[in-house]
């Protein structure tokens, strides 16, 4: 199984072009993008399962600070970003409905929440087949901590190892997530949005919290079970995790197979008509 995260590779394309929002153009890349790593990993992981982004979180009502630099930091941007998602959720669309690919896209999730959902499916459904996760997102190293998970990242180009997931996910925990609007534990909620400077995380205090979660008082573990709501991708709600794998084994998209080369040749997609096998 290729579990893409889509809206991660679809926004690459907007940045390597954002002089030239052209709907076209970002099609193409974002298809050729999803050939590429089709072909790349098809023959030892199988097929693709394209993931992403729900418009809404539920990580927002947990947290509402949660990843609200973002939508700021967008507002300043000379990007338009409401026309960069209507072609992101136009093509995702497009690719539910004439590829032979699952497409998942759950309204109050992540594309994390699928991909460590789908992760999970394959441990006890699936009997640990092969699965490789094309990303460059840091949080999905964690779910290395099964032997059948590997990971690609895009951005990199190259295969991303960690020999110690579970540590590595506890200091992610202990650290936070800047660039999430989550802050380390020593830290209150509001340090991003408020742009209070974070109280340092020195490495023997993180040794102390590994080796007892209580060890700097009640504030702290407080702020440690904040993070691991938003980090650890175990924690999503079951209702959402019921969705997810719902929706994932009504889906049937194998009769597509016969729409794609129409669609290409449709939306004038002269590139890659000529590889069209490369999606089928």
């Amino acid at each position: 199984m290729i579990l893409l995260d889509y809206n991660a590779i679809a926004i690459v394309s907007v940045i390597q072009n954002k002089n030239d929002l052209n709907e076209d153009l970002f099609r193409h890349l974002i298809l050729n993008n999803i050939r590429q790593y089709r072909n790349k990993f098809k023959e030892s992981y199988g097929e693709i399962v394209v993931c992403g982004d729900g418009r809404k979180n539920w990580r927002k009502d947990v947290f509402p600070n949660y990843k609200a630099q973002r939508a700021k930091s967008r507002q300043k941007s000379d990007v338009d970003w409401g026309e960069v998602f209507r072609i992101i959720y136009l093509v995702f669309e497009e690719l539910s409905e004439n590829f032979p690919y699952k497409t998942l896209l759950i309204e109050n999730c992540e594309a994390d929440d699928i991909i460590a959902n789908l992760v999970e499916y394959t441990q006890e459904f699936g009997k640990n087949e092969p699965v490789m996760i094309v990303s460059s997102d840091k949080d999905f190293v964690q779910l290395q901590k099964y032997d059948n998970v590997s990971q690609y990242s895009p951005m990199k180009k190259q295969l991303i190892v960690e020999k110690n997931p579970r540590r590595q996910l506890l200091e992610l925990i202990l650290k936070g997530d800047q660039s999430d609007g989550v802050p380390n534990v020593l830290s209150p909620d509001n340090s991003f949005v408020d742009g209070i400077r974070q109280t340092p995380l020195r490495q023997t205090a993180i040794e102390k919290l590994t080796e007892d979660l209580n060890a700097l008082g009640e504030a702290v573990y407080r702020n440690y079970c904040r993070n691991k709501k938003l980090i650890d991708l175990s924690e999503a709600p079951e209702s959402v995790k019921s969705e997810i794998l719902n929706t994932f084994e009504e889906q049937d998209r194998w009769s597509n197979r016969s729409k794609v080369f129409p669609f290409l040749v449709e939306k004038r997609c002269r590139m890659l008509i000529e590889d069209v096998e490369d999606f089928i």
